[in-house]
């Protein structure tokens, strides 16, 4: 299934060039056109899903490890001292696109401050007890 008029579905469907460094049945992994860093790479699911909400978990299992091994291989071939593995969900979260996306991003030791960046919140004990029944899971 893929969406007329998004952006990384015609992508996939070969109407909007795109520099492929690995796709197989299930994704596509593109060069990002707008590169964080050098050798900053996109994993695209073939298959159109919004985010990660609407990711099957089939496919969630293959995504991770996928990731892994292009992390490895950045580092392996670019020289890279280390990698983030970034997905936005939500425009609140910084998603642009509307078509869940991963992006592999390596980091050099080059004296650039990596952009991957959040502000430190602090809550009292109260609160973060709050907080942790609200979200803890039983069973």
């Amino acid at each position: 299934m893929s969406e007329d008029n998004c952006i990384f579905c015609k992508i996939i469907r070969g109407e909007i060039p795109a520099r492929t460094v690995f796709e197989d049945e299930d994704f596509k992994v593109i060069m990002d056109a707008s590169p964080a860093t050098k050798g900053h790479v996109l994993i695209l699911p073939k298959r159109h899903y919004d985010d990660l909400f609407a990711l099957p978990e089939d496919v969630a299992a293959k995504a991770l490890p996928l990731a892994a091994r292009l992390a490895a291989r950045l580092k392996e071939k670019l020289g890279c001292q280390g990698i983030n593995i970034v997905q936005n969900n939500g425009e609140a979260a910084g998603q642009t696109v509307r078509h869940l996306h991963i992006h592999v991003i390596p980091r050099y030791e080059d004296g650039r401050k990596a952009d991957v960046t959040w502000s430190h919140s602090t809550f009292d004990e109260a609160e973060l007890d709050r907080i942790l029944d609200t979200i803890r899971q039983n069973g």
